[in-house]
């Protein structure tokens, strides 16, 4: 039995050396499976393992660039195949784009890989496997975190994420304190190293023992979270599906779900927590009264087209003692051809307070390209091409992560859906917050979007040592510990809202302090190790 097993190894390993890229093609669809929501850590590592097998064998330097582009555009597109479902809701663009779009996009983003697997192959060609292993996992700490950077950045998703485990166990990104998600990503190119060295190395059962303690980890339970703050929270999923969010017939019934989830507990001081995108309403003063009036006419019965009113029933829902962080659009208002108009839009979070009153205002600043704005307008637009969601105006970034002080209810730092996959990108470091308020709207992320979403909001909450509350329109939305745990979530298709106390805030992190410096560190650690140890252990040999 056993010798026929290894023949069948040696076929597979046959037929990848004639088709190498064929086989990392393969592999790369694999590794992608090691992700949320099928979370095949246990598949996708060995398939890692193989792939940089192969990538080690590239001949030149254009084998070395194509096999690791091909690698990288397979894993990616099937990782981010959610991407596709957003054109089933933009009517004026056909659903089929959406398909060609998330390959046409990994074309791009499979050069870092690409270009992690060439620069090793300069480096390290010659050197032997484990000196190799650790050149290419420095390699690709430095081009994911490029990858999170150029042209506003897409990290989505880092290849660390194999590490975390389900839920209320973190896995390896136990480790994310100290390193960082980038780094983490090393971590996972050299536990893929562990399994070659295993089957490869003469000290086997040493190799095979610590394949067996990384193992071991991902199923280990996460360890208590610190307890709760004090601070009271009401965090609302309403279930607003995708097609109802902009149809004005569907708004009045949202906001009574939302009123009706919010009202289950009122007495004392709380936070209330409400979603992206869930209330359409303007709430800032000052534009063109056209703006209020267009909101009157949608919904004349409710005379939500007055902000102090829509305030004023806000607050009612709230209470008097509560303040609620929620998601709204604001406008940018300036002159053109002679009126006040609004030539772009802040996606927004604001904090109203039990007396209708708004304390806190933050924007976005990392917005979701052909979501929130449509790049190189003046050249799509007359090509047919526009924004994923609805409206004609792009939206605008804010400044950067902001805290707002709530004061006995803490400071809650803010990150508007996909802003909170930044790493070392989440936080005000000077002005830490005691937690991170997500709100989101995943309605358009499809299947495996949302718990991919989660997951990367687990790994900030490791990362920084804070809690992270996420309200979502569809699901899933979550209260995260400090230990990355999953301690409530609600599902997706489903309106409820979850109660408690906010859990604690760890003291800082060593990632908290020096954020992404760290996991370039760690990268710069790995190319020593790769490049100068090997030849010091020769000197050393030499000399005794």
């Amino acid at each position: 039995m056993k010798a026929r097993a290894q023949a069948i190894l040696q076929r597979l390993l046959g037929w990848s050396d004639r088709r190498p890229a064929a086989t990392l093609a393969i592999l790369g669809l694999v590794v992608a499976l090691g992700y949320p929501p099928l979370h095949l850590w246990w598949a996708a590592l060995p398939a890692l393992a193989l792939a940089i097998s192969i990538l080690r064998k590239a001949s030149n330097w254009r084998s070395a660039f194509w096999r690791g582009w091909v690698f990288g555009w397979a894993h990616l597109v099937l990782a981010n195949n959610w991407i596709a479902t957003a054109f089933t809701h933009q009517a004026k663009m056909p659903e089929f784009l959406g398909w060609l779009a998330v390959p046409l996009l990994c074309v791009y983003l499979a050069a870092y890989p690409a270009l992690a697997s060439l620069t090793a192959h300069w480096l390290a060609r010659k050197a032997k496997p484990l000196a190799y292993i650790s050149v290419f996992s420095g390699l690709w700490i430095i081009f994911e975190w490029m990858r999170s950077r150029v042209f506003t950045g897409y990290p989505w998703p880092p290849l660390g994420l194999l590490l975390l485990g389900a839920w209320d166990r973190p896995g390896l990104a136990l480790l994310l304190p100290w390193m960082g998600t980038y780094a983490l990503s090393g971590v996972a190119l050299l536990c893929a190293g562990a399994i070659i060295m295993a089957f490869g190395s003469r000290l086997r059962a040493a190799w095979i023992t610590l394949v067996a303690a990384m193992a071991a980890a991902m199923l280990w339970p996460a360890q208590p979270g610190g307890g709760e703050s004090g601070v009271r929270f009401t965090l609302v999923q309403p279930y607003i599906p995708q097609d109802e969010i902009n149809d004005p017939s569907k708004f009045e019934i949202h906001f009574q779900r939302l009123a009706a989830l919010t009202q289950m507990e009122r007495e004392g001081p709380r936070v209330v927590l409400w979603p992206e995108s869930a209330i359409p309403d303007f709430l800032e003063e000052g534009y063109p009264q056209q703006y209020y009036n267009a909101m009157t006419a949608l919904n004349p019965e409710t005379g939500r087209g007055d902000p102090e009113y829509a305030k004023s029933r806000i607050a009612q829902v709230i209470g008097p003692d509560a303040t609620l962080l929620m998601g709204v659009v604001n406008l940018d208002i300036d002159q053109v051809g002679g009126r006040r108009t609004a030539v772009s839009a802040r996606n927004s979070v604001v904090a109203l307070d039990g007396s209708a009153q708004i304390t806190d205002h933050y924007a976005k600043a990392h917005l979701v390209p052909y979501g929130e704005y449509l790049p190189m307008r003046p050249l799509l637009e007359p090509l047919g091409l526009t924004r994923l969601v609805a409206g004609t105006i792009d939206y605008k970034p804010g400044p950067g992560p902001a805290t707002f002080r709530l004061e006995e209810l803490g400071k809650a730092g803010v990150q508007i859906c996909y802003e909170i996959v930044f790493s070392g990108r989440v936080v005000d470091r000077k002005d830490r917050p005691d937690y991170i308020f997500n709100p989101s709207n995943d309605g358009w992320f499809g299947w495996w979007g949302p718990p991919q979403h989660l997951a990367q909001a687990r790994m900030r909450a490791l990362e920084e040592g804070l809690p992270v509350l996420r309200s979502t329109t569809t699901g899933i939305s979550a209260v995260i510990d400090a230990n990355g745990s999953v301690r409530q979530s609600l599902a997706m298709g489903k309106a409820a809202a979850l109660e408690g106390l906010i859990p604690k805030a760890h003291p800082p992190t060593l990632f908290a302090q020096f954020g992404n410096a760290l996991a370039l560190g760690w990268a710069a650690f790995a190319l020593i190790i790769g490049l100068i140890g090997p030849r010091l252990l020769a000197l050393m040999k030499r000399r005794s």
